[in-house]
């Protein structure tokens, strides 16, 4: 399995994969890299559960 990474130009938005490592050029300046999507990335602070409540479930003992 060959490690590809996926990159896009700033100017025209034109996407290339490329064996890792390697930086691809369009309109004569450097692609950036198109960051993972939030569901991929290692869970930290910021991602953990960004949609969820993190309060104590209700039990319906309140009064």
């Amino acid at each position: 399995m060959i490690d590809e990474e996926t990159y896009q130009c700033e100017n025209c938005g034109k996407n290339a994969k490329v064996s890792k490592g390697k930086i691809p050029e369009c309109c004569g300046k450097p692609m950036k890299k198109v960051p993972l999507d939030i569901c991929t990335q290692p869970a930290h602070a910021e991602h953990a559960r960004p949609m969820e409540d993190e309060d104590a479930c209700d039990d319906f003992r309140a009064g």
